[in-house]
């Protein structure tokens, strides 16, 4: 017996039943709700039914809400304004549910794991996705790396006793959480656990980064924005607290490397070794010998009129941790 050629009528039944039909009565209550179960029937859709069956159209989340709303007999009722009303307050409920995350760096701090969309022009960004109903801050960021990046945070022992440090912004009325890993190894394998959302898994050099280190131009404009930078747009707010971070991180590491140490002449490695511009670095500490002692008032005047003439005033910055 031939099977049944399914067109799409009878896919749109199939999707209204296991998305939206059988939701609990919470659910089918909230707007918000239906139309998440909707943006879900949509990735279905297109990455389960249309490879099926190519000559189904490819539909944009907004098309196939209208066509879902009309279709499905517990919305079908409302009318066109109404179901355009729904997807266009549901696009404004999205954009402000908040996001966790996760940055994940080396042992080194020097250098950090993104990801890239998968539609043509995607940006980078640190692995991260909207949080569920209920779920806590950290068991989201975790879940969001292991599905963009096949990394489990918890198996690998990355995860501390006590609650990592985090970084939260909000950018355009959406509050972004994420939290600081390291000691991720840099041959650790990547694979997405989703289909069509991640296209690529890269390790990027921080200094490499717009807004970690400032670079000016030959005609004074700076480098950081330029056309590439717009690719880190989702990265570069996360990027100056993360630079503090990790500047005082490696600062007390520096100081319990020479507690220990003592007096075997061991030195740490050096805390600071970019060059920032006066908008975006910290205090360094003096380069050795800069410093000496003078027998006189009149030869510490001396070497300091020296300085000046050698060395241009410079604004000092201090870094509150």
């Amino acid at each position: 017996m031939a099977q049944t050629h399914m067109q799409l009528e009878d896919w749109l039944d199939d999707l209204c039943v296991r998305f939206i039909i059988n939701l609990p009565e919470e659910d089918l209550s909230s707007v918000a709700r239906i139309c998440f179960q909707v943006e879900e029937a949509q990735w279905f859709y297109e990455d389960f039914i249309r490879p099926l069956d190519p000559s189904l159209p490819s539909m944009t989340l907004r098309t196939f809400s209208l066509r879902i709303f009309q279709h499905c007999p517990l919305l079908a009722s409302f009318s066109t304004e109404n179901h355009i009303q729904a997807f266009e307050e549901f696009l404004e409920y999205k954009t402000r549910v908040p996001v966790r995350g996760a940055i994940l760096l080396n042992h080194e701090m020097d250098s950090t794991v993104l990801v890239k969309g998968w539609k043509k022009g995607a940006n980078w960004s640190f692995p991260r996705g909207k949080i569920n109903k209920d779920e806590d801050d950290l068991d989201c960021a975790i879940r969001e790396v292991w599905e963009e990046t096949g990394l489990d945070l918890r198996e690998a022992g990355l995860v501390p006793a006590e609650k990592p440090k985090y970084i939260e912004i909000t950018m355009r009325e959406q509050q972004m959480r994420l939290y600081v890993f390291r000691d991720v190894p840099m041959d650790t394998v990547f694979q997405p656990q989703t289909r069509k959302e991640i296209s690529k898994i890269e390790w990027y050099r921080l200094s490499e980064l717009p807004a970690f280190r400032k670079k000016k131009t030959p005609n004074g404009q700076d480098a950081s924005a330029g056309p590439s930078a717009n690719k880190f747009y989702m990265v570069a707010p996360f990027l100056v607290p993360l630079k503090k971070w990790v500047g005082s991180q490696k600062k007390l590491e520096s100081r319990k490397f020479s507690h220990s140490a003592g007096n075997t002449g061991l030195h740490p490695h050096h805390v600071l070794d970019e060059v920032y511009t006066e908008d975006d670095t910290w205090p360094q500490p003096a380069p050795e010998g800069i410093l000496q002692t003078h027998n006189s008032l009149e030869d510490a005047t001396h070497e300091l009129q020296r300085l000046l003439k050698v060395q241009p005033p410079r604004k000092v910055f201090r870094l509150r941790l």
